[in-house]
């Protein structure tokens, strides 16, 4: 049996109307989801579930209000559920790292799933800082994963014995193959899959699963955890992007609205006039 942490992160739906306050996202009406990447990365640990047989476990780091999350995830088919709560730390990707592997290396995972990055923030380093704490081989942008024995995945000859990952990521694009031994991290790039939604016995299981609550302090010493935030990068604030300016609409002939936006590119020293050859 498989044992696949999967890391998971609700943020705020960039669908809805979003509300900057104080240099902050106003939690007040908004919306919040699964990070849609994490969703990628929680559907393809179901499908190996399915396939080969695993043990499904849902980390977040977050605010009480994650719990939704994490019961939405059990909801889906995942076993159990962990919520590591700081609200201290909640901006420093390297805090928050360190509390994912603190908590993830005592299990002896095969397999840690996560999105590419969190839509909310534009982030991607989590996960692979996790990687690095736990000296994890990764790949990132996943579009398609297979798990088994060099044999099962016809690989003539394999540099390592036992399970191996064989993931197809994308590199701008194009497509990369790589090889990597278990265990693994893996982030989920869009197109790997097609999450699927909880059905009504789903929702009703889930609230019968495990949900254990955490605090930075279980993990982590307090001084390891100064020393940790120090030396991280933060998010001081989260600005509104500038107003676009309205659209405008150029009429006449085709000839007519190619010579009048010509000119009104070379007006605004956009493009500028070649030379005489």
């Amino acid at each position: 049996m498989f044992k696949i942490v999967v890391l998971l992160k609700q943020t705020f739906d960039t669908e809805e109307k979003i509300h900057i306050v104080n240099g902050a996202v106003n939690e007040e009406g908004a919306k919040f989801i699964i990070n849609p990447y994490d969703e990628y990365a929680l559907e393809e640990a179901l499908r190996i579930k399915e396939q080969h047989d695993a043990e499904i476990i849902v980390i977040s780091v977050g605010p009480e209000r994650s719990t939704h999350a994490l019961r939405s995830a059990l909801a889906v088919g995942a076993d159990q559920a962990i919520l590591i709560a700081d609200h201290t730390n909640l901006s420093h990707s390297s805090s928050i790292a360190h509390l994912l592997a603190a908590t993830i290396r005592p299990m002896k995972v095969d397999l840690i799933l996560a999105g590419l990055f969190a839509v909310d923030s534009g982030s991607g380093s989590v996960a692979l800082q996790v990687a690095e704490l736990l000296q994890l081989p990764h790949a990132s942008a996943a579009i398609k994963i297979q798990l088994g024995h060099a044999k099962e995945l016809h690989i003539e000859e394999s540099p390592w014995d036992g399970n191996l990952a064989r993931i197809e990521r994308d590199v701008e694009g194009d497509t990369e193959t790589v090889l990597l031994p278990l265990p693994a991290l893996i982030t989920a790039q869009q197109g790997l899959n097609d999450p699927r939604y909880p059905s009504l016995p789903g929702i009703m299981k889930a609230k019968k699963k495990p949900l254990t609550e955490l605090f930075s302090s279980d993990l982590l010493l307090s001084d390891a955890l100064e020393r940790i935030a120090a030396s991280a990068t933060s998010c001081d604030q989260v600005l509104s992007p500038n107003a676009r300016p309205p659209g405008q609409f150029i009429t006449g002939t085709a000839q007519e609205q190619a010579s009048s936006l010509l000119e009104q590119l070379l007006e605004r020293s956009i493009i500028q006039k070649g030379g005489d050859s």
